[in-house]
C-alpha cells in the first residue's frame, strides 16, 4: 500500500495535503484525524529532509516551494529554523499523539506535532 486515499480525489487529497503541511511547518502543531495525521507526518518529514540539504541546494528549495503553500514557511522555518534545529537528527522530526475520539462522528482524534 503506497498512500491513504482519505475518502477523496486525488486533486483534493493533493490540496489538503499541501496546506495541512505547510500548517503544520507554520505553527508546529495541528490536530486533525489520525489518518489524515499519518500521511502529513509523512509529507512532513521529507519537506524537513529537504531543508536538511541547505539554502545552497537549489534544487531541494524548488521542490519545497513547488509543494508548500508559504514562501515564508520554506525559507524561515524549513531551510532555516528547522534545518539547524535537526541538523544531527536522523529522522522522527514529528510525532502524532492521539488524542481520544471526535465528539461529532466519533473519528478518532490526533495531534501531529514537531519534536524539540
Amino acid at each position: 500500500m503506497g498512500y491513504r486515499k482519505l475518502g477523496l480525489r486525488s486533486n483534493q487529497r493533493r490540496a489538503m495535503l499541501r496546506n495541512m503541511t505547510t500548517s503544520l511547518l507554520e505553527h508546529g502543531r495541528i490536530v486533525t484525524t489520525e489518518t489524515r495525521a499519518k500521511e502529513v507526518r509523512r509529507v512532513a518529514e521529507k519537506m524537513i529532509t529537504l531543508g536538511k540539504r541547505g539554502k545552497s541546494d537549489l534544487h531541494a528549495v524548488r521542490q519545497a516551494l513547488g509543494y508548500l503553500n508559504s514562501e515564508d514557511v520554506v525559507m524561515n522555518k524549513v531551510f532555516g529554523e528547522y534545518a539547524t534545529k535537526y541538523a544531527t537528527r536522523q529522522g522522527g522530526y514529528t510525532r502524532v499523539i492521539k488524542t481520544g475520539y471526535r465528539r461529532g462522528d466519533a473519528a478518532p482524534m490526533a495531534i501531529v506535532e514537531l519534536v524539540d
